[in-house]
């Protein structure tokens, strides 16, 4: 216990911190590789050439930076928070080249694609798919499959490097529980995370092979899947493909939304899933969100399949920014509907963004335990998950996280609607609200001017920034940037 006192006390030096920074760069830049192969296939020269540069730039940059400041002899708590924050920007920053370089994008839009990218957020300033190349629209799918199952998790998997550090780059990137451990060294539970996470993403490509998709299609759909990210080759996104290829995708969608560990222990023993209580909430919430929209739908006579309801439903909950229809132009109760479910998400350690499953049934549980001791105060009310009682700490910690979380939602809102009435295009409520509650829960399309049938381009430069920090924001889980401005951090 003192030792960990000790580390947490200690503050992070940049040697450590410029040390997972470059493990992160050289994983990020090798992953340039199949974009660049594409853009061969397809001679499409000058995108060959951004990316090669791309290539070499980062991990270049990666490498000199860690023969530079060499391996450090342990990594603490603070060190990993730091980094993880720190490495995560500086990514993004590199993976905006392919599109600066390309000349089509000024430096905001190049930032705002790659943050929207490796956040697996599905927000896009692309107006039109169609004229843009192949090996560019396979790194933004290549990005949002790093994003998804975590590129630092990556660098542990890949990179035999980070030693015993590896468990605190783990809890920097999810602030959410202990990470769930498959094998006695995390960089073991980190190489079979990926395994299922390359076998998923090969099975979801063959799947909607045998669709409508071409080859090239089915794998670009397939990277943003199974990470619940959303980016398509089309300008319709799903709505431009066939019912086949969208059961599919709702599958993907479901499975993705699941913890990944999960899927691995039922990899032996099925009943798994029915022994996680947050799996059967998960279930619950994707239930109660179609059964809502649904509903919604034929009430409304909004007249669409039912199947682009349940589409609609998952994808929001999953935060997968994919679209069938533009259900911006349902009517508002449906709207309202929408909004709510995209702070849900799926379960702690899947894909997925927004609050996670097992924070909103926390929250729900102590509410109800609440109400039950105002009811009956000399009763003894327990909250419990599942069979097992909730320790108070935990019911706190899922508090403070969740009011952390609205009021960065809350800023972020006014801050959007501030900027663009100032600078934009005067956006209106709906659009503002949306938008925000679309970026911090890493979903993509909003509603109003940014619905699915439109983009983010006519948003300011500084509508585009606040957006981008509320992605990183909700992808990090708030509090390892929260923890970069906080002075104390720095202080031994």
């Amino acid at each position: 216990m003192p030792l960990r006192t000790r580390s947490w006390a200690a503050a992070p030096t940049p040697r450590r911190i410029a040390y997972i920074v470059g493990v992160v760069l050289i994983a990020g830049g090798a992953a340039v590789l199949p974009a660049l192969v594409v853009a061969g296939v397809y001679r499409e020269w000058d995108t060959m050439l951004h990316l090669g540069l791309t290539l070499a730039l980062t991990v270049g940059t990666g490498g000199v930076t860690l023969v530079a400041v060499g391996r450090p002899e342990r990594l603490r708590p603070k060190d990993a928070f730091a980094g993880v924050a720190i490495a995560w920007v500086t990514v993004i920053a590199f993976g905006s080249l392919p599109y600066l370089l390309s000349g089509s994008f000024g430096a905001t839009d190049a930032l705002f694609e790659s943050t929207a990218g490796f956040t697996t957020t599905g927000a896009t300033v692309i107006v039109d798919l169609s004229v843009v190349a192949k090996g560019l629209l396979l790194w933004r799918a290549t990005t949002q499959w790093l994003g998804g199952m975590g590129i630092i998790v990556l660098s542990i998997a890949i990179l035999p490097l980070v030693g015993a550090g590896g468990i605190q780059l783990a809890r920097a990137e999810t602030a959410g529980p202990e990470p769930d451990r498959l094998t006695p060294r995390f960089r073991g539970t980190a190489l079979r995370l990926w395994g299922l996470y390359v076998a998923l993403t090969a099975a979801a490509a063959v799947l909607l092979a045998f669709g409508d998709m071409t080859v090239f299609e089915a794998i670009a759909h397939a990277l943003t899947s199974i990470s619940t990210g959303g980016f398509s080759t089309s300008s319709a996104s799903l709505g431009a493909f066939s019912a086949y290829s969208q059961w599919v995708v709702i599958g993907l969608m479901v499975v993705a939304g699941a913890s990944f560990t999960l899927h691995i222990r039922a990899l032996r023993d099925p009943s798994e899933y029915l022994r996680k209580p947050e799996f059967r909430y998960y279930l619950i919430s994707l239930v109660i969100g179609i059964a809502l929209v649904v509903g919604d739908s034929v009430l409304d006579e909004i007249g669409v399949p039912i199947r682009e309801s349940i589409f609609t439903a998952i994808a929001t909950i999953t935060g997968t920014g994919y679209a069938v229809t533009n259900y911006a132009a349902w009517p508002a109760a449906v709207g309202g509907v929408i909004i709510m479910m995209m702070f849900i998400g799926g379960m702690g350690g899947s894909t997925t963004g927004a609050l996670k499953t097992y924070r909103v049934a926390i929250v729900l549980k102590s509410a109800a335990a609440e109400v039950r001791r105002l009811t009956r105060p000399k009763a003894v009310s327990i909250s419990r998950f599942g069979r097992d009682p909730l320790p108070p700490e935990v019911v706190s910690a899922v508090h403070s996280y969740v009011v952390v979380y609205m009021l960065a939602f809350g800023i972020g809102t006014i801050l959007l609607l501030y900027v663009e009435s100032a600078w934009g295009a005067n956006m209106d409520l709906v659009t503002g609200l949306s938008a925000a509650a679309s970026a911090i829960s890493n979903v993509g399309p909003g509603l109003g001017t940014v619905g699915p049938a439109s983009t983010y381009a006519e948003v300011s430069v500084a509508g585009k920034w606040i957006l981008g920090m509320l992605m990183i924001l909700g992808r990090l889980e708030i509090y390892p940037i929260i923890l970069l401005f906080t002075a104390s951090f720095w202080r031994r």
